[in-house]
């Protein structure tokens, strides 16, 4: 690949050549191990080591994908917020099933995950909302996400009317509509990069019985 800065290109070869990643490598919990990369690409410098691709389907099976913010990892998954009006949020109430990646290039790796979504309890929301800047909380309220506008002047307008409902001095509340989407893993793939193409791929699978085993994947 051309135009990588010495850094950049130091970095993937050594990332590609040096750090080959084996089931003796791996935390016995996906959650453990989630956090051991994820700390790794923080260390990194990676620009948003959070942000992560979504990727969903209407009921006729074409997909669509958008990158959004982890906002919580546990046990039990990997938590979002969006606008449930949203083509996502729409997609999701059809077919509550969902991809998720994190495309952690600089260091070679990938972490892909897949599995059942549904919505986080309601306290969950509003504790985050709360946190939130309040330009977002306005916005939260102002966009009528993934719907067509006319103009940008309309939703500059929008955001004006809903700050002229909330007066700087009044808490926003979580929009009904708007909330926290957790995937629950059905897999999570761990994806190291090694050279010859000849790439590690070790996946964490929850069985039928609902116990958690690590298979190998072919590159």
């Amino acid at each position: 690949m051309t135009g990588d800065t010495p850094d950049l290109a130091d970095m993937r070869r050594d990332y590609a050549t040096e750090q080959g990643l084996d089931v003796t490598d791996l935390a016995p919990a996906w959650p453990d191990q989630f956090q051991r990369w994820f700390a790794d690409a923080v260390a990194a410098g990676l620009p948003e080591p959070n942000a992560m691709v979504l990727s969903t389907a209407d009921t006729a099976g074409r997909p669509s994908s958008r990158t959004v913010l982890l906002k919580g990892v546990d046990a039990r998954g990997f938590v979002f917020f969006t606008n449930f009006e949203s083509r996502k949020g729409g997609e999701l109430r059809a077919n509550p099933y969902a991809a998720l990646l994190f495309p952690w290039h600089p260091m070679m790796r990938q972490i892909a995950v897949r599995g059942t979504v549904t919505e986080v309890d309601r306290v969950e929301t509003e504790t985050y909302f709360a946190g939130r800047p309040r330009a977002s909380q306005v916005a939260a309220w102002a966009s009528p996400q993934s719907r067509v506008l006319p103009d940008r002047a309309a939703l500059d307008e929008r955001y004006a009317a809903t700050e002229r409902r909330f007066p700087a001095e009044s808490a926003i509340p979580a929009p009904p509509h708007w909330g926290g989407l957790r995937v629950a893993p059905e897999t999570v793939e761990f994806w190291q990069g090694r050279s010859g193409r000849l790439h590690d791929r070790l996946r964490y699978r929850r069985t039928e019985q609902g116990e958690w085993i690590i298979e190998r994947l072919a590159p």
